[in-house]
């Protein structure tokens, strides 16, 4: 079918993946512009799948700070080599990454990053309020199981709903950029400062 070359270069301007991709796309979703931006994000993720095993010794430290300087965040975001490590679209991420960081405040990186007595302790809560609520012993397990999923989605920065974009997670927005970029991409730690907070440090500092 015919594609309005007009209709290609929105969506390139919405995912950033290349001419000929986004050509593709909408070919393969009958010119449907939102089809074609899963069709994106699904082959994005195919991509980014076989890159995620690659090493990541380059990269930068990406520095955040707030307007009006009560609230600051450091993070160091690796790639593959200095060549990507210096490209705006790599900054750009560093950028909406420690912003992202700066509003939610997470706890870690990613679930498997949380300590166990943490979790632990988010179980017998959750165990707790079930059994409050006079639940069954066949459900709490349930409850709690959904109530420590929505824990991780809250507190994991990878997956959190990305705040300028609800309809995708933090990880999405990761995926996504290794793809246009071409090579693997890291968090490896961060730490977020606020004015007035004792406990200011996260991600596996």
């Amino acid at each position: 079918m015919s594609i309005d070359a007009k209709l290609v270069k929105l969506l390139r301007d919405k995912t950033g993946a290349g001419m000929m991709d986004c050509k593709k796309a909408l070919v393969e979703s009958d010119g449907d512009l939102e089809k074609a931006v899963d069709y994106l994000r699904k082959t994005g993720i195919s991509k980014a799948e076989k890159k995620g095993l690659r090493e990541t010794k380059d990269g930068l430290v990406y520095s955040y700070i707030h307007t009006g300087g009560r609230l600051g965040v450091l993070l160091e975001l690796n790639c593959e080599t200095d060549f990507v490590a210096k490209t705006d679209d790599f900054s750009g991420l560093g950028h909406n990454f420690a912003m992202q960081i700066a509003a939610t405040n997470p706890i870690s990186i990613d679930r498997e990053s949380i300590a166990d007595d943490i979790v632990d302790r988010e179980k017998d809560i959750y165990k707790e309020q079930a059994k409050a609520e006079g639940k069954p012993d066949a459900i709490i397990e349930k409850m709690v199981e959904g109530r420590l999923n929505k824990f991780f989605q809250e507190n994991c920065l990878l997956e959190q709903a990305y705040i300028k974009d609800p309809d995708k997670k933090v990880k999405d927005l990761l995926t996504e950029t290794i793809a246009t970029l071409g090579e693997n991409i890291s968090i490896k730690r961060f730490v977020r400062f606020a004015i007035g907070e004792t406990h200011s440090t996260n991600g596996q500092i």
